[in-house]
């Protein structure tokens, strides 16, 4: 059953990359098709990064366990959909000048969050194995607190590339700053655990 279960996720979570595959076969993307795949994969990354986000706090509220290994895989998704993104950028609008992608990256903000939130991407989606989780130990964990980083570069990028119609950056802002808040308040309480702990043995 969990497996059928990870399956169907699996593939819903393809459904999006396969709709904008026979779009670009059958030119249906609009007037201009490489602008419209860059925007909607770029989308569909953050998408999957604030599903990936919202597991844990799911996890914790509903105290449902089985919701744990999706994390990983809307991890992973969020790193397919940037990759493509990625892609689009050096094949379609850049078409292979190499030598301006470093231009862009450091002249242009916007690409610069971007590329940056990209680069944290792919040190998440390479450590993300369990040899890896073994391997790193307790840093493991402090690496991948980098999503929320990722998140927040991958916010401002897409604010930055809609510009006039932030309606959609809105949703996203709305639903991604409870999550940090989320984030915030139980960092907080483990530190006032921790501290009231450490207290308690120095009175001992």
């Amino acid at each position: 059953m969990l497996t059928a279960i990870r399956w169907l996720v699996f593939s819903i979570s393809l459904l999006p990359f396969i709709s904008l595959l026979c779009a670009a076969i059958q030119d249906t993307l609009g007037p201009d098709p490489a602008d419209t795949l860059a925007i909607e994969t770029g989308v569909w990354t953050l998408r999957f990064l604030l599903l990936s986000l919202a597991i844990t706090p799911l996890r914790e509220l509903s105290g449902w366990v089985r919701l744990v290994p999706y994390r990983r895989t809307f991890g992973l998704f969020a790193l397919f959909y940037a990759s493509v993104h990625f892609l689009t950028y050096i094949v379609f609008l850049l078409q292979f000048r190499w030598l301006e992608i470093f231009d862009d990256i450091l002249d242009r903000p916007y690409i610069t969050v971007g590329f940056l939130s990209f680069l944290i991407l792919v040190v998440l989606g390479c450590t993300s194995s369990k040899v890896m989780m073994r391997k790193l130990g307790r840093r493991w964990k402090k690496i991948h607190t980098l999503v929320y980083l990722a998140n927040i570069l991958g916010l401002i990028h897409l604010i930055w590339i809609l510009r006039t119609d932030l309606t959609e950056a809105v949703i996203y802002g709305s639903i991604l700053l409870p999550l940090l808040i989320y984030r915030a308040y139980k960092y907080f309480v483990a530190r006032r655990a921790k501290a009231g702990l450490l207290s308690r043995v120095d009175m001992a």
